[in-house]
C-alpha cells in the first residue's frame, strides 16, 4: 500500500486507513454484537467496582478538578468533563480484575476503551452504531499492538518481561483511535491521534509484586490519555507517522527488538482479533479459572468434600508462582484478595459450591477466605507442573484437576480451553447473568435488565440518554 507519492503508508497511517473505513461502511454485523457484549461486560463490572477505594478516590479528584461536564460517570451520575469521565469509568472498569483478556498478549483491551469511546460518543450525540465501530476498532487495535510486543520463543510479552503494563500501554492507542473516529477526526488526524497517544501510554506492574492500587487506575489514564489524544489532534497538534515502528518509536522503546511491528497490520480488516477476547465468569486471577472448572465439573459428577482425600492440580510451569507459590500463602490466604490468586482455594471454593456463574464476589470477601471448610479442602489440593497445559500455554489457561477419593477411585477432569473464549464461549444469556449479578450490588433488577436490553440493542440506538441516564449507583 502506498501513498501518492509513491512512499511506503506508515503503520499508524495504515491504521488510521483502517478506521476511516470502518466509521464509513460500517462494522460487519457480527462484530457488532460482540462489541455490544463487550459494553455489557464494562458496564457491570464498573458498576460492581463503585464500592471500592480506586473509584471512588478517582471521583472525589475529578470533583475537585471541576469543569462543565457532557459525559457520564458510572455510579455518581456526575455530568463530567470527558476526560475526566473516562478517568473515573476505566479505572472502575479495572478494579476488580473481572474484564476480559487478549490471549497471548494477556491485555484486557475493553477497560481502557469502553470508557474513552462512551465518554465521547455521549458528550458528541453519536449513535449506538457508530460507537460499537468505534469500540470495536479500538478493542482491535489495541490487541495487535500488543501482539507486536509478544515473542512467540519467550512464550510471554515483552511488555511484562520488562514489568510494563500493555494493558494501560496498548489501550492509550487502540481507545484514543475510537474517540477519534466519534469525534470526526479525518484519515489524517487519526494518524495523528495515535502519534499523540504513544507519548501517553504507560503503566509499571510493580504493584502486582509490592501492592498498591495504583494498576487498578491504569485503564482510566489510558482512557484519559485517548480522550485527550484525540481532542489535541482535532484541535491541530500533530504525531511522528513513524511512531510505532521508528528508532525512537514506541516498540523499540519498549520492547527493543524482540518486537513485530507487523503483527499490527497483519490480516487488518480480514481477520478479527476482536470476537476471540476471553470473557472472564469468576472475578479472580485468570490462571485459576481452568482449575475451577475442572473442580466444578468434578462436582457435577456427585463428588464432595467429605469423597477426597488429596487433590492434584496441573498447570502450566509459567503460572504456578501466581497460583501455586509459596504453598503455605497459597493454602490459607490472608485475605480475599489473595484468595482470587490461589490455585488451591478456587478448587476448593469451586467443589464447595460457589456463587454467579460458578464463583464470584461473595467467595473473595475476606470471611469466605478464613472459612475453615475451604481452607480444610484447600490443604488437600498440591499445585504441580503440567506437560500438556506447558504445551498448550499460553494460547489457553488450561489445568488438570486430579482426585484421589477415599475409596481408592482417581478422577481426573482437564480443561484445555477456558471458559468465556470462542472453544468455550459464554452465551449472550450467560454475559447477561454476569451482568446482572454485578450490577445489581447497586441497582434495581428492573434497571439492570433495562440496561441489558438497551446495551445489547446499540446498533439500532440513536439516542444514548436513556442508557447512560440509568448507570447510578
Amino acid at each position: 500500500m502506498t501513498q501518492a507519492s509513491g512512499t511506503t503508508r506508515t503503520i499508524v497511517q495504515r491504521l488510521a486507513e483502517f478506521a476511516t473505513d470502518v466509521r464509513a461502511n460500517g462494522l460487519a454485523p457480527e462484530l457488532r454484537a460482540d462489541a455490544a457484549r463487550r459494553v455489557l461486560d464494562v458496564l457491570g463490572n464498573s458498576l460492581a467496582a463503585t464500592s471500592e477505594k480506586p473509584g471512588q478516590a478517582v471521583g472525589e479528584l475529578v470533583r475537585e478538578w471541576g469543569g462543565s461536564g457532557r459525559a457520564t460517570a458510572i455510579g455518581s451520575g456526575d455530568r463530567l468533563p470527558e476526560p475526566s469521565a473516562a478517568l473515573v469509568n476505566g479505572t472502575l472498569a479495572h478494579s476488580l480484575d473481572f474484564d476480559d483478556t487478549h490471549l497471548p498478549s494477556v491485555l484486557h483491551p475493553s477497560a481502557s476503551v469502553v470508557p474513552a469511546a462512551l465518554a465521547v460518543a455521549e458528550a458528541r450525540g453519536a449513535s449506538g452504531a457508530a460507537l460499537l465501530d468505534a469500540i470495536g476498532v479500538g478493542v482491535e487495535i489495541t490487541v495487535r499492538l500488543g501482539m507486536a510486543g509478544y515473542d512467540e520463543a519467550l512464550g510471554n510479552s515483552v511488555f511484562f518481561e520488562r514489568g510494563l503494563h500493555a494493558t494501560a500501554i496498548c489501550g492509550a492507542l487502540g481507545a484514543a483511535v475510537a474517540c477519534a473516529m466519534l469525534s470526526g477526526v479525518d484519515e489524517a488526524g487519526i494518524a495523528d491521534t495515535l502519534g499523540i497517544a504513544s507519548s501517553m501510554g504507560s503503566g509499571l506492574l510493580e504493584a502486582n509484586r509490592t501492592g498498591g492500587t495504583v494498576k487498578r487506575v491504569h485503564c482510566g489514564w489510558a482512557a484519559h490519555a485517548a480522550v485527550t489524544a484525540a481532542g489535541m489532534a482535532r484541535f491541530g497538534i500533530t504525531g511522528p507517522p513513524t511512531v510505532l515502528e521508528g528508532r525512537f518509536g514506541l516498540l523499540q522503546a519498549f520492547c527493543g527488538d524482540q518486537s513485530d511491528p507487523d503483527a499490527i497490520t497483519r490480516g487488518l480488516g480480514e481477520q478479527w482479533e476482536l470476537p476471540g477476547i476471553f470473557f472472564k465468569p469468576y472475578p479472580c486471577n485468570h490462571f485459576t479459572h481452568a482449575g475451577i472448572d475442572a473442580a466444578r465439573a468434578l462436582r457435577a459428577q456427585g463428588v464432595t468434600a467429605a469423597d477426597i482425600e488429596s487433590l492434584e492440580l496441573g498447570a502450566p510451569t509459567a503460572v504456578l508462582r501466581t497460583i501455586g507459590e509459596p504453598r503455605a500463602d497459597k493454602i490459607h490466604p490472608s485475605s480475599g484478595y489473595h484468595a482470587a490468586f490461589s490455585g488451591p482455594y478456587t478448587v476448593a471454593a469451586a467443589l464447595l459450591g460457589g456463587g454467579g456463574l460458578g464463583l464470584f464476589h461473595d467467595d473473595f470477601t475476606d470471611a469466605a477466605a478464613a472459612d475453615p471448610e475451604r481452607l480444610a479442602l484447600a490443604a488437600k489440593v498440591t499445585c504441580v507442573p503440567d506437560a500438556r497445559c506447558d504445551e498448550i500455554f499460553p494460547h489457553q489457561f488450561p489445568a488438570v484437576l486430579r482426585a484421589t477419593l477415599r475409596d481408592g477411585r482417581v478422577l481426573e477432569e482437564r480443561v484445555d480451553a477456558n471458559r468465556g473464549g470462542a472453544a468455550n464461549p459464554l452465551s449472550a444469556e450467560e454475559l447477561a447473568t454476569k451482568f446482572r449479578l454485578n450490577a445489581t450490588r447497586v441497582v434495581s433488577t428492573e434497571t439492570a435488565d433495562r440496561i441489558t436490553a438497551l446495551t445489547y440493542g446499540l446498533a439500532e440506538l440513536t439516542d444514548l440518554s436513556e442508557l447512560t441516564g440509568l448507570l447510578h449507583a
